[in-house]
Order: C-alpha cells, then structure tokens, then sequence
C-alpha cells in the first residue's frame, strides 16, 4: 500500500515540475513549432496529473504530494539563469531534454521495483516513463 502511495508521489512531483517548467519557459520560446510542443507536452502532464489525483485515495487521505515552494524557486532561478545567455529554441530544449531525463531516471527505477504495485499504478507509472521517453525524442528535433 505505501509503495503504491509512494510512486504515485513521486509521478505527482514530476508531473508538478514538468507543468511548472514548461509554464516557466514558455515565453521564453522564439520558435512556434516548439511553442505549440510545450503546449500539447503540457496537457500531457495535466492528464497525467489527473489521473493520478483520482486514483491516489485509494492509498491516501491526504492530497498527492507535489514539490516545495523552495524547489519550484530554485528550479526557477537555475533554468533563468542557464538561459541568460543564450535563451534559443535549442538550449531551450537541451535544458527540458536534462529535466525529462531526471523523471525517466526516476520512472525506470520505480518500474525496476514495482513488486507491489497495484497494476493500475503500475499501468500509470508506465504510460508517465513512455510519455517521457517520447517526450525526449521530441525535444531532439530541437536542439
């Protein structure tokens, strides 16, 4: 039951930063093509986001845990930071490549201990590393 909580936290917080990211950078954006990407990988994010919030009461009382109010900040300053300089579509999409990375990273450690998942959590936990991996491949075509 906790393993099961635990994982849909951990996808919860990845889909919070990928939404907090893209809503972030999105303005930063020069290129149309890659606007209307973060648009549709947003969405993506939400429905995920979504159906996480609908099955977690059944492993919690409590709402799913998202990230701090410090580490949106942090996030936020780093990826202001790393785009001073140099702030086109192809460092754009090399700094959410890295993000995306960290939450596949995260994702294929989940599944390599998925033992006692419900299979519908298993089944989300899946569909979130695809929707990552996919989102990667997309992200290439900008760099």
């Amino acid at each position: 039951m906790k393993e099961n909580k635990n994982t849909l936290d951990e996808l919860n917080k990845g889909c919070a930063m990928g939404m907090d990211a893209i809503d972030n950078i999105i303005d930063k954006v020069e290129g149309e093509s890659l606007k209307k990407v973060l648009k549709d990988e947003y969405d993506k994010y939400k429905k995920m986001h979504q159906r996480i919030e609908e099955k977690y009461p059944e492993f919690s009382d409590d709402e799913p845990t998202e990230t701090s109010a410090m580490n949106k900040v942090m996030t936020t300053w780093m990826t202001d930071m790393k785009l001073m300089t140099d702030h086109s579509d192809g460092k754009i999409a090399e700094l959410l490549t890295q993000g995306v990375n960290m939450g596949i990273i995260e994702g294929r450690r989940l599944l390599n201990h998925k033992e006692h998942l419900d299979k519908e959590v298993e089944d989300i936990l899946s569909e979130y590393v695809e929707m990552q991996e996919r989102s990667v491949e997309i992200y290439k075509q900008y760099l």
